[in-house]
């Protein structure tokens, strides 16, 4: 099979904050993407997506249909700042608040899968109570999830907690939802494992979507493609000859110091995705 015919999605903070929705969606499309992945992030403007009125849902969609573009995912990170791990209570209750906003918000929109943050706390100490908190705040959000047949996946993160598919899958195993499974993002994956492949081959099945993006040993994250140690070329031989065909989600960084104009922005994501196909 050629990974070529993947779906392939576009981060959204790949493209300049500057830029519109309108703009936002018409650079991915000119780029050649299938979607774009809506962030909201733990920054008090993204997190403020989750009280978007009614109006201002409806004007994104009514911008995806007018230009035959979806928004396929949400990166919500927003848990790092308020996290269901936390030992105070007013943050663990916002956490649960975030959940249940970001799946309506994911309903209005039509995202279809919903990133989570596999980390039980981010900015306090991890104990063993923050790790059960945790896991607790996944079975509630996997209940919110099946209510509404949504899915939720954890991200394979920069830190050793969820940082190999086959940790997080403990916390899945744990859940026990059909509605929660694993969200690999490449980079990271090899830096938390000597070998991806057989993680990707022995957790194929639970695997819902990949991120595509380059790292090196302790940067994981605005390494170019290319730069980094990340061994594309064996590992999309293992999804080929696992049959994968679900989605791929180029994950970088637009520079926001800088201008860029339309033409810019959209080489710059098109230049990636010319990368990784390459090599597919």
């Amino acid at each position: 099979m050629k990974l070529q015919e993947n779906k392939i999605g576009i981060y959204e903070k790949a493209i300049p904050n500057a830029f519109d929705w309108e703009q936002k969606i018409k650079v991915a499309k000119a780029a050649g993407f299938d979607f774009i992945e809506i962030s909201v992030d733990e920054s008090d403007a993204r997190l403020a997506r989750l009280e978007w009125t009614k109006e201002e849902r409806q004007n994104l969609v009514k911008l995806l249909k007018e230009n035959e573009f979806h928004l396929q995912s949400m990166c919500l990170s927003g848990h790092r700042r308020f996290p269901f791990g936390s030992k105070d209570e007013a943050t663990r209750n916002k956490a649960h608040e975030i959940m249940d906003k970001a799946i309506e918000l994911a309903l209005d929109l039509g995202v279809k899968n919903i990133q989570l943050a596999g980390y039980d706390v981010y900015y306090e100490e991890s104990t063993v109570e923050s790790l059960n908190l945790f896991k607790e705040g996944l079975k509630y959000s996997a209940k919110k999830a099946e209510e509404n047949n949504i899915m939720l996946t954890i991200e394979i993160m920069d830190t050793w907690l969820c940082g190999t598919i086959s940790r997080a899958m403990e916390f899945c195993n744990y859940v026990g939802s059909d509605n929660l499974k694993v969200y690999p993002d490449l980079g990271n994956l090899t830096q938390w494992t000597d070998d991806p492949c057989h993680e990707l081959t022995k957790n194929i099945d639970n695997i819902e979507a990949i991120h595509l993006k380059d790292t090196k040993p302790g940067v994981f994250k605005c390494v170019p493609f290319g730069e980094g140690s990340v061994l594309f070329g064996e590992l999309f031989q293992t999804l080929r000859n696992l049959n994968y065909n679900r989605p791929f989600l180029i994950e970088m960084w637009a520079d926001n110091d800088r201008e860029y104009t339309f033409e810019e922005s959209v080489n710059e994501i098109a230049e990636a995705k010319k990368w990784l196909y390459n090599r597919m």
